[in-house]
């Protein structure tokens, strides 16, 4: 008779069977397979290592590589731009390429007349109206309206308003107060930080483009840039230093436009010290020799810098 006591000791005979059988081959495969896999394990770990090895060189050799284009700009950018004054412009998200590029227009012997951080708000698209409103509140006497685009674009008509305040007019210069009064106006509104003091009478303007905005409005926050790009070209030298990756990217942009591309030079690898160095001699090329031109790494470019760099 099949009862309660048979099934426990059939179950204890199969437990007893699959724990001889783990026993017996865990005994029988524990040589080759733990050598094998000891071997597998220590190959895996030399690779890691040598991996380890050549990134480390890499960003040596990187690092020796800014280190040659920070020793060296001085005896390639001395007094190419004595004497002129620039604007420098950052667009929102660059911190560190913009204040390299300042560096390097400063060894280069250039006076910057304005260091400007565009924010956030001056690109949202919720602000177009506001800025329009404050773009013609906040004109002068030497920076007038008139003139202006005069459309619903807040960010065209503003930018429009800022390249007549910080670069020199066809045949004027706009008063200091004046460009005082219209930057501490858009600085309070929180359209931008301006450093201390900033004036006008900029010959040309370089403008470093930070990352492209990713949210749901970046495609309009990209033409925005553009846009303010446009209106800083319209009647002086203008150089726009980015990175030539990612969508909306304002370099790829200028590069793209038929139009742009003719007046407005790029450079492409701002982020790097030889960008900031190329960045400097592409606005010497601009200004001093009144040649556009694409440089950099990226589709587009024609050069790493100006061949003949004066």
């Amino acid at each position: 008779m099949i009862n309660f006591r048979y099934h426990v000791v059939s179950l204890t005979a199969v437990f007893l069977a699959l724990a001889i059988g783990l026993v017996v081959g865990t005994a029988a495969l524990n040589g080759p397979v733990s050598e094998n896999l000891r071997n597998n394990l220590a190959a895996l770990n030399k690779d890691n290592n040598v991996r380890r090895e050549q990134v480390n060189k890499l960003n040596d050799e990187v690092n020796r590589n800014q280190e040659f284009a920070t020793q060296i700009a001085p005896a390639l950018l001395g007094g190419k731009l004595a004497g002129r004054k620039l604007a420098v412009v950052a667009l929102p998200g660059v911190e560190d390429p913009a204040k390299g590029v300042v560096d390097m227009l400063t060894v280069a012997g250039a006076t910057i007349t304005a260091r400007v951080d565009v924010e956030e708000k001056f690109f949202d698209p919720n602000f177009v109206n506001e800025l329009l409103d404050l773009a013609d509140q906040s004109s002068r006497q030497s920076i007038p309206a008139a003139g202006l685009p005069m459309n619903s674009d807040g960010v065209e008509t503003a930018s429009a308003l800022l390249a007549l305040t910080l670069q020199q007019g066809a045949t004027s210069t706009p008063l200091p107060d004046d460009v005082t009064a219209v930057l501490t106006a858009f600085g309070k509104a929180g359209y931008l930080t301006v450093s201390d003091g900033a004036t006008g009478g900029a010959e040309a303007v370089v403008l470093v483009a930070g990352v492209p905005a990713t949210d749901k409005e970046a495609e309009r926050k990209s033409r925005f840039a553009v846009t303010m790009a446009d209106q800083f070209a319209k009647n002086r030298p203008l150089v726009v230093a980015g990175d030539g990756a990612g969508d909306g990217n304002l370099v790829a942009a200028i590069r793209n436009d038929p139009t742009l591309v003719q007046k407005i030079s790029t450079v492409d690898n701002v982020s790097t010290v030889q960008g900031q160095v190329a960045t400097a001699l592409v606005t010497v090329e601009r200004l001093v020799q009144n040649k556009t031109g694409q440089y950099g790494l990226a589709a587009g470019a024609t050069s790493i810098v100006p061949s003949a760099a004066p």
